[in-house]
């Protein structure tokens, strides 16, 4: 919760990765408060109120994922309406004159993205999802030690890049700052 705050109003790439691993982080403590006080909440040095209301987080995100049924896979609905925030972002930056760097580097990740839906077949998503996917495919082989190809790190080295500028346009725009017609 702490966390998730701060790198929701500096970040939100990097809020929407950490967001997905906290969703995967409950499912390995089988959804069970419990577990996640015992190997997460405890971990923080929180005073009593502080501990208190991660507890509730957690146990609202719990309790999303029950009626989302997201219990083994999958991301909430809440995760899912930030992609969409930023599609929507993403497609007026795309369509401004103003935005040349913007475009120039969503079209430096583009042949990336394309490879990576053809590789997903029925499951592909969108270029923004498939981005977020690379890069926390990425962290997660990273987490279990896993040697990831200089392909695959130049790919995501792109994609991150490329996320990064999607995500300062983000911040622009919420603190009004950059204005997007139509949004």
């Amino acid at each position: 919760m702490i966390i998730a705050n701060k790198k929701r109003k500096e970040n939100i790439a990097e809020y929407l990765l950490y967001m997905w691993q906290v969703e995967d982080s409950i499912r390995a403590n089988h959804l069970n408060i419990e577990e996640i006080k015992k190997n997460i909440i405890d971990k923080f040095d929180l005073d009593d109120k502080q501990k208190k209301e991660m507890t509730e987080w957690y146990e609202n995100l719990i309790e999303m994922m029950r009626i989302e049924q997201k219990l083994e896979s999958g991301h909430l609905q809440i995760n899912k309406n930030v992609i969409s925030e930023l599609s929507d972002i993403h497609q007026h930056l795309l369509g401004s004159e103003k935005e040349h760097f913007y475009t120039a580097a969503f079209y430096k990740t583009l042949p990336y993205i394309v490879e990576l839906r053809s590789k997903a077949g029925e499951n592909a998503v969108g270029e923004l999802e498939t981005c977020f996917l690379a890069l926390y495919g990425v962290l997660m082989l990273r987490l279990k030690n896993k040697d990831v190809s200089p392909e695959t790190l130049a790919a995501v080295k792109d994609i991150g890049t490329f996320l990064a500028i999607l995500s300062d346009k983000y911040r622009q725009y919420k603190e009004g700052t950059l204005e997007i017609e139509g949004l």
